[in-house]
């Protein structure tokens, strides 16, 4: 499974890919995390509001950051 974190790398963007790794670790999954900063790729995913999380390319947080429980709730 592939996991993108949309943001500038600020305490969000850092706190929302923690809780990311720690859902798929509880769920054993396996995964590798990409981390796009630049504010055009951002843009042109279509992400209005960072943080922002990913999974496979499907957006499913945006502007917020999730609880690992919430991330849990799309991994499985």
């Amino acid at each position: 499974m592939k996991m993108t974190i949309y943001g500038s790398g600020c305490a969000k963007c850092k706190q929302l890919t923690a809780n990311a790794e720690e859902a798929a670790n509880e769920l054993g999954l396996s995964y590798e995390v990409e981390k796009v900063t630049d504010v055009n790729a951002i843009i042109d995913a279509g992400i209005m509001r960072t943080p922002a999380l990913a999974l496979n390319n499907d957006i499913i947080v945006e502007g917020k950051v999730a609880s690992p429980a919430d991330i849990k709730k799309h991994l499985s």
